[in-house]
């Protein structure tokens, strides 16, 4: 079996996020790459990498599904990415807190389709909140209990 990575569809997750993971990868010895089409600024650190890839529509999320192995985690709100890497047996997890599962996919897909139908029609759907303390948290022990399992 090959060893277990985190991967980081970095471009549109915050930053405390990121701190989040660099101190786990730290801990944990797990190696942590950050996937994104900007620079982005990372500690120096022989487990966490950064990948920088061209500018375009889901340039960083099919660089993402092409190197994953079942096992991994995959950081991302994009609900497509999400699934794309279940389906190759990763596991995805929201910055947000929201661990994705084969189980409630499907309906976050049909969900997005729908706002982005509604968006694409003039109805305003207003935007995510601000990160709160409590999806830090949601995060934090997601992600603790998976590297616990690992």
């Amino acid at each position: 079996m090959s060893e277990l990575k985190l991967w980081v569809d970095a471009d549109a997750c915050p930053v405390v996020i990121k701190e989040i993971l660099f101190r786990a990868a730290e801990r944990t010895r797990i190696t942590v790459t950050l996937v994104a089409n900007q620079f982005l600024p990372i500690p120096k650190s022989d487990v966490i990498k950064f990948i920088r890839v061209e500018s375009g529509f889901d340039v960083a999320d099919n660089e993402i599904v092409r190197r994953v192995k079942p096992g991994d985690l995959v950081i991302t709100s994009d609900i497509p990415l999400a699934n794309d890497v279940i389906d190759k047996g990763c596991v995805a997890l929201s910055p947000r807190g929201e661990l994705y599962t084969k189980e409630n996919i499907k309906g976050r897909l049909t969900m997005r389709d729908f706002m982005d139908t509604l968006r694409s029609s003039g109805i305003d759907t207003g935007g995510s909140p601000a990160l709160s303390q409590k999806d830090r948290m949601a995060f934090a022990n997601h992600l603790d209990k998976y590297l616990a399992a690992s």
